[in-house]
């Protein structure tokens, strides 16, 4: 249902390590929520984040909502086809749908985030899938 290779956030945001970079997007659950998101408004590079700081904001047609960054660290990339093409977030959560890289922060982990299995629980108590 969650990729295993990501960690999770109780605000629905994931969380990809690979190479000292973490990929942050939103969950598949946080999409369906959400219903059609039709702007998102990214990060800069260089900008910093703080861990469970909003960082990207997102418009969609049912309500404006925040991302929040799950690590502290430095926004090393953002997903700039998501200006065009938005949907991608819906489409595509944990693929082409990214909202941005961070290079992790001295002392940063993903440690505190949940699994796929944590997160599905979570997920379920919340009266979600």
């Amino acid at each position: 249902m969650y990729p295993t290779d990501a960690r999770y956030t109780k605000t629905h945001e994931w969380a990809r390590l690979e190479n000292g970079m973490v990929t942050i997007g939103i969950t598949s659950y946080a999409s369906e929520q959400l219903s059609d998101i039709v702007y998102v408004e990214l990060p800069a590079e260089g900008d910093k984040t703080e861990e469970a700081a909003p960082f990207a904001t997102l418009e969609s047609v049912k309500a404006v909502s925040d991302v929040y960054s799950p690590v502290k660290g430095t926004i090393s990339a953002a997903n700039l086809r998501l200006q065009d093409e938005p949907g991608l977030m819906n489409e595509d959560p944990y693929g082409q749908g990214w909202v941005a890289r961070v290079q992790l922060g001295e002392g940063a982990t993903l440690e505190s985030l949940m699994d796929s299995k944590a997160y599905a629980e979570f997920v379920e108590a919340e009266g979600g899938e």
